[in-house]
């Protein structure tokens, strides 16, 4: 009994979690920043731009206190010529992605982190088109000769558990298909556990953020993306 509690509970919060992209709405206008990590003016090298959700624009935090932000302040200590912009929108969906690329995708960007598709499956929206719209949004950026890496996304079993194996297995079968790195879970350590989210119990927080910020660190290295 006392597993079964454990187990509904971690579903609630991982639930309460992804919904808060949901609750949001979405925007129906866009304009890229002209501005680097943590409001500094972008350089003219090689931009790195993260789009996404609530998730990725920092939802209920200052501009600094986001991931994305924390991630260009690293790249910027260690003397890199990449700068970071922060693409993140809340409620934003794959296909809201896909119709604003061209907004997001200028010149100067020269790699992408993809972390979209919360939103689409808490919708229930087909698999195949969650699919399709990723593989899309990948494929025209390649297409740039922009370089791409991809974050995954988990859903609790609201639509059922075969729907959330599914929507799960998006990510790494596009990954695979499409040649391009695989950040298996964006929220991995942080999503469900109250400590390191807002007291809405749905957005991380500044602590939370600051751990996906590790781990979006570490993933780069290890890629080698930005070399």
């Amino acid at each position: 009994m006392k597993m079964y509690v454990v187990r509904c509970a971690l579903g609630l919060l991982a639930a309460l979690v992804l919904l808060g992209c949901q609750r949001e709405p979405e925007r129906t206008s866009y304009t890229p920043p002209s501005v680097g990590a943590g409001g500094a003016v972008a350089t003219e090298g090689p931009v790195l731009v993260c789009l996404g959700d609530s998730l990725t624009a920092g939802y209920g935090l200052s501009e600094d206190e986001a991931w994305v932000a924390l991630v260009g302040a690293q790249l910027a200590a260690r003397g890199s010529e990449w700068s970071v912009r922060n693409a993140g929108v809340s409620g934003d969906t794959t296909a809201g992605v896909l119709r604003r690329l061209d907004w997001h995708a200028g010149p100067e960007v020269k790699a992408v982190m993809l972390a979209i598709g919360g939103n689409d499956g808490l919708r229930g929206q087909p698999i195949g088109g969650i699919r399709d719209n990723i593989r899309a949004i990948v494929k025209a950026l390649q297409a740039r000769g922009v370089k791409v890496m991809l974050a995954g996304m988990r859903l609790p079993p609201s639509h059922g558990q075969q729907y959330s194996q599914a929507f799960a297995a998006i990510y790494p079968e596009l990954a695979r298909e499409l040649d391009v790195p695989l950040l298996p879970f964006l929220l991995e350590g942080v999503g469900g556990d109250p400590t390191l989210n807002l007291p809405d119990g749905i957005h991380p927080n500044a602590e939370g953020h600051r751990r996906v910020a590790e781990r979006v660190m570490a993933f780069l290295d290890d890629t080698k993306v930005l070399q």
